[in-house]
């Protein structure tokens, strides 16, 4: 399978998966949810799917919340999208934003341990 139509495919999961969560799960209090990536396998049989959930304390709710409607989401893609397989679903966090501020945070004390001992 040519990466130009997994690339095409995971797009197309991507934004239509946003647009789901958005518009037809409204009513199961999951707050503001990004989707930041999907990957695709190379047969398109599988495509893990990373959400970004703004409140950190919600993460594993929203999760456990949309794995409970996997049936309905997997559905209503199919309706969405015209592709021969579905590919099955699988939602994780991404905690790529966790990372970073971790690191920022490193970067930042390396700073300030510095510049105390310039100033000493």
């Amino acid at each position: 399978m040519s990466s130009h139509r997994v690339d095409k495919v995971e797009h197309l999961i991507k934004e239509q998966i946003s647009y789901i969560l958005l518009h037809k799960l409204q009513g199961d209090d999951l707050g503001f949810i990004t989707v930041t990536d999907v990957k695709l396998s190379a047969d398109l049989k599988i495509a893990k799917i990373y959400l970004s959930v703004l409140q950190k304390e919600r993460r594993y709710f929203v999760l456990n919340k949309i794995n409970q409607r996997l049936g309905h989401i997997r559905s209503e893609l199919a309706y969405r999208i015209r592709i021969k397989f579905v590919p099955e679903l699988k939602f994780f966090i991404d905690d790529t934003l966790d990372y970073v501020e971790k690191i920022e945070g490193l970067i930042n004390e390396i700073h300030k341990k510095n510049n105390n001992q310039s100033d000493t």
